[in-house]
């Protein structure tokens, strides 16, 4: 089978997926892991059809360490458990953020909200496209650089000045990423905090979220500053132009989605004593369709309308992102499965990060990722290699919102560094420069700045722990 039906059925098997995941988040019972893993990777192996070599070669990869570590380590098949259920986690996960992203894309309601911010006069422009990349990556993830980015770049091909274009679109390209990646460290909707409060032993999202706000808060406030003490002196000065209508009245949209989304996330979470992701996982996917139904009132009928993008979804929307499923999922089981394998030979070269001073291993960790994600390696794949090898938050004398704060803040670090990561790559077509011009021209003394400062502020946190 190739070709169109084989996505059709990639796409189907992947809903497969969320379903199961979702049953054994909530039940706990194991029945139902093996077959989420054989949707999974039923649905990587048709999607694997239409990607580059390059995602491909992820899938080798896979298959040869599963192989060494079947012919190795006498507890293979619980390393092997491991990293099917990563796989299948992040499969899962990804489809039910990709249903509110589907709906929320085509929406006129959300798409006037990114013309509002992009039209902002240039006093306030930068902070209002962070402060739009922030609330739109909560919902639309990478897809708010594309919504934000596009209407940016639109907005500044009207401009008749080169010099004024050239100024203008590398700033409101960087306010929209700078935004969006200062969602990772906090957001529940983000993979920094799903697969990271996963991997370290006594992590929460809930003991988790309030020093990882702060390390949102120093990446879009470092963004801004740095904007502002090196804006641009054009030769010819030219008057502002205002959006019309006031914040409020045009944001009420994305805002009030924001709200019932993260209420009913909480009010799950609380009551049903679930992992804030589980939630997630349950409510996004209904939101989305109760959301698809008020958007079909008046035309064919909110049913009709609701069944027909669902189909769509399954079959188009989802497939089309095979190659960040590819990546994105075989990411999460190499870097689990070579996990196991690292955890089991590393001890023997008498390697051992425990007689390191704890300050020094969470520098490594927050600095490993981002250096990784120059050399192509997906903060997924760097987290799941080094999570067994790092000595427990209790060992280490500290929190494990701590050990969060690193691994997440690394992540955001690499998000607008490396030029191998979606939001780089994205932003590098949108302004037309490559990935590592934007990664190491346009954000190195970004990343440098708040590399510093988010250093400081987990060696804080380790102080105070």
């Amino acid at each position: 089978m190739q070709g169109r039906p084989a996505q059709a059925v990639a796409g189907v098997l992947l809903v497969a997926t969320t379903i199961l995941v979702i049953c054994h988040e909530w039940s706990g019972l194991a029945v139902f892991a093996l077959p989420a893993a054989v949707t999974t990777f039923g649905a990587i192996a048709l999607l694997a059809l239409r990607v580059a070599w390059s995602r491909r070669l992820y899938l080798l990869i896979g298959g040869a360490l599963f192989a060494v570590v079947a012919a190795v380590l006498p507890g293979w098949r619980d390393a092997a458990a491991a990293a099917f259920g990563t796989a299948s986690f992040i499969a899962a996960f990804f489809t039910a953020l990709m249903t509110i992203r589907s709906v929320a894309a085509g929406s006129p309601s959300i798409q006037a909200c990114g013309m509002f911010l992009a039209q902002q006069p240039p006093g306030r422009r930068y902070l209002a496209l962070t402060i739009g990349g922030h609330l739109f990556g909560l919902i639309l993830s990478y897809g708010a650089i594309s919504l934000l980015g596009s209407l940016a770049a639109s907005s500044v091909a009207k401009e008749p000045d080169p010099e004024i274009r050239a100024h203008r679109k590398r700033r409101m390209l960087v306010a929209i990423q700078r935004g969006f990646v200062s969602t990772l460290p906090w957001s529940p909707l983000a993979f920094a905090v799903a697969i990271s409060t996963t991997l370290v032993p006594g992590a929460s999202w809930s003991g988790a979220v309030l020093p990882c706000l702060v390390s949102a808060l120093i990446l879009s406030g470092t963004g801004w500053a740095l904007d502002t003490i090196f804006k641009p002196r054009l030769t010819v000065p030219r008057p502002a132009t205002r959006a019309e209508g006031g914040w409020l009245k045009a944001m009420a949209p994305l805002l009030i989605l924001l709200a019932i989304l993260l209420g009913c996330v909480t009010a799950i979470w609380a009551v049903a004593e679930l992992r804030i992701i589980a939630a997630v996982m349950s409510v996004v996917p209904i939101i989305a369709l109760v959301w698809a139904g008020i958007q079909g009132q008046g035309e064919e009928g909110a049913l009709r309308h609701v069944g027909t993008r669902a189909a769509a979804f399954a079959v188009r929307d989802l497939p089309g992102n095979g190659p960040e499923l590819v990546l994105l999922v075989m990411a999460g089981f190499i870097g689990t499965i070579g996990g196991q394998l690292a955890a089991a030979v590393v001890p023997g070269t008498g390697f051992d990060l425990a007689a390191l001073p704890t300050w020094s291993v969470l520098l490594i960790l927050f600095w490993l990722i981002p250096v990784a994600g120059q050399i192509g390696m997906n903060p997924i794949l760097a987290v799941s290699l080094m999570a067994p090898l790092l000595p427990t938050p209790e060992a280490l004398g500290v929190a494990p919102s701590t050990v969060i704060v690193a691994i997440t803040g690394g992540w955001a670090l690499s998000g607008s560094t490396s030029p191998f990561t979606a939001s780089t790559l994205l932003i590098g077509s949108l302004g037309g420069v490559s990935a590592t011009h934007v990664g190491l021209r346009w954000n190195s003394l970004y990343a440098l700045t708040c590399g510093f400062v988010l250093s400081l502020w987990v060696l804080l946190l380790a102080i105070l722990s």
